[in-house]
Formats: C-alpha cells, structure tokens, sequence
C-alpha cells in the first residue's frame, strides 16, 4: 500500500465519484422525470457532490505541497495531462457548480442552465480522459496498461453511481424502474473490475526491472484484495437488498453502500500506487 500517497488517493476517488454522480444526476434532469418537489429536493442534496469535489482538490493541493503551485501547473495546458488534468477538472467544477448555483438561486432560464449542466457532463469525461492519460507513462510500466483506464472508469461507475442513487433516495423520487435498473448496471461494472482485477494479477509476475518484479511490490497484496474485492461485494449486496425485498431503497441502507464501496476505493487505489515502479530500477 502507498499510504503516503493519500492526498493523491482521495483526489482520485473522490473526483471520480462526483463525476460518475454527476453524469447519472445529469442524465436523470436532462429526460426531465423528476416531479417539481423531487427536482428542487435532488438539487438541495447535489451540495454533496460538491463537498466531495471540493474535499478531492483540497487533498490535492496537498500533493503540490502548497496551494498556489496548481496556479503553476496550469502553465502547460495542452500539452502536459498534468495540467490537462487540473484544467479539466476545475472547468468541470466551474459549470457544474455554476449549474447548480443557478438552480438553488432560481436565476438565469431554463436554456442557459441546461446548457451549463450538459457542458459540466463533457467537461467531466474529458476530465476522466486526463486523469487517465496522465497515469499512463512509459516509465511506469505497472500503469502503462489497459487495467489502468479500466479500473479509473470502473470506480467512476461504482462509486459514482451509488453516490448518486444515494442522492435520488433522499430526494424521494418516484422513478421505481431506476431503483431497480441501477444495482444491475453496478453489478456489470464490479463483474469488470473482477475480471480486470484476476488478469491484471497474473500479468503482474511478468513486469520485473534489474532490482524487482511487479508482484513483490506489496507483500501483503493478497489479504489487501480480500479486503477490496469483499468491501465491494458487500457494497453489492446491499445495495440489491431493497431489490430483493421488492421495496423502494431508504438513505440508511445506500448510506451503507456508498460506506463500503468508499473503503473498498480508497483500498484499491492505494494498492494502484504501491504498485508504483520505473523501468530500468
């Protein structure tokens, strides 16, 4: 594990959370289901996204060392995803809080927000698409693979989604159909990060420099993805529950979902950084 690393782990996943929410929260407004009572509701409970967006840039900062250093990072947009990333990422927090601004003010018409949540969503993958990008170098060949955007997307659904059905619930929407559509949808994308997961395992053996190999990075890899693999299960299963019992999902019980596959998150992506080695070394 690379705790140390922990500025970059809750950026990380907390961004793709919000992101993930976001672009379920968007689709949902944008078909325009919502009663007026549900929309004004969910709109009051999108705060929460933001905090997480909000807490994930804060922990960043910590990995500048200072705040005014991302003020420098933005000096090369365009052509280095490190500051594609922070471009990205700080646009998508503009329109998407501009958005949301807008709503709880009850300012500006209905085409204009329109046009900033829409934008906020575009801006959010292309923020996804650097922060992928930055991850893939040559240098680190553990990254430098396919399991890298794989596991990055995957946290964005899981999480994300579960984030933001968490959000609907307490907006006590009507939508019965979404409750029960959405475990199912999560349920592909953990059934990805499991296969990903048990190929990536096995290739590690293969990447080895002069000094190590891949596999010997993190001793104790196998119980960390006990603990992983068995928080996102857990997360799984309860959010099925209200599934199984034919019932709608209360707050409490996706509270406990989105707890669980939080955990499990940080768990993997702090496995994704102690997995950190440089060719030739």
């Amino acid at each position: 594990m690379a705790w140390h690393e922990w500025p970059l782990i809750l950026f990380t996943v907390l961004a793709q959370t919000a992101v993930g929410a976001y672009l379920l929260l968007g689709g949902v407004i944008l078909k325009g289901k919502l009663c007026v009572g549900a929309n004004y509701r969910l709109h009051q409970a999108m705060f929460f996204l933001w905090v997480l967006m909000g807490l994930g840039f804060a922990a960043s900062t910590m990995h500048l060392g200072s705040p005014l250093r991302a003020f420098n990072a933005l000096n090369q947009v365009g052509s280095s995803w490190l500051s594609n990333e922070i471009f990205t990422g700080s646009v998508f927090f503009a329109l998407g809080g501009g958005y949301w601004l807008l709503e709880m003010l009850d300012k500006g018409n209905e085409a204009l927000r329109k046009l900033l949540l829409a934008a906020g969503m575009l801006v959010g993958i292309a923020f996804m698409y650097s922060m992928i990008k930055l991850y893939l170098l040559d240098t680190v060949p553990t990254w430098n693979t396919v399991y890298t955007p794989i596991a990055f997307v995957m946290t964005m659904l899981t999480s994300g989604l579960i984030f933001g059905h968490l959000l609907l619930t307490g907006a006590q929407h009507k939508m019965a159909g979404l409750d029960r559509i959405l475990p199912f949808v999560g349920s592909l994308a953990v059934a990805i990060s499991l296969t990903a997961l048990v190929s990536q395992l096995i290739g590690l053996g293969d990447i080895q420099t002069s000094v190590t190999t891949a596999s010997e990075l993190i001793p104790n890899m196998a119980q960390l993805q006990v603990i992983r693999v068995g928080l996102l299960l857990g997360a799984l299963a309860v959010w099925f529950i209200p599934n199984l019992m034919n019932s709608r999902p209360g707050v409490p019980v996706m509270v406990v979902s989105f707890g669980l596959v939080f955990l499990s998150e940080l768990v993997g992506r702090g496995i994704f950084y102690g997995l950190h080695m440089t060719v030739g070394i």
